[in-house]
């Protein structure tokens, strides 16, 4: 049998915050594998695989609906490459709209920037002044 964890071991061996694995178990994306006789939560090693593969799809841009799908569909089987696929293109969409968005900021901080240089460093901030007639 493999050595039992408390949550704040887990934590700290999936480098991830106490809090942060509460709320995991809250929406129960883990769960505890035991209790130990004072009635504290246990983990084992297939809890912190899960964690690692949380973070790990987190990382690429899933979200944590989409790792709830990953780890196993509504039947408890392993996802089929269909439905992950559908997943992975509405992450995909997601990210294109954001760098779209990432795009237009820079292109706004961009022109903001010369008009900066543009201007007497001790002038009053044309930048500023414009945003400011923007609330």
């Amino acid at each position: 049998m493999s050595k039992r964890l408390t949550i704040s071991e887990l934590a700290k061996a999936a480098d991830i915050p106490t809090t942060t694995l509460r709320y995991y178990e809250r929406i129960r994306l883990v769960e505890p594998e035991d209790r130990s006789c004072g009635n504290y939560r246990l983990y084992g090693d297939q809890s912190l695989k899960k964690l690692k593969f949380i973070r790990a799809a987190q990382a690429i841009g899933f979200t944590l609906e989409d790792v709830k799908s990953l780890l196993a569909d509504n039947k408890g089987k392993t996802p089929t490459c269909g439905n992950v696929q559908g997943l992975i293109e509405a992450r995909l969409t997601d990210v294109e709209e954001r760098l779209k968005d990432l795009r237009h900021v820079r292109k706004v901080l961009k022109s903001a920037l010369e008009q900066c240089h543009r201007q007497k460093k001790s002038d009053c901030c044309q930048v500023v002044a414009d945003l400011r007639k923007k609330k």
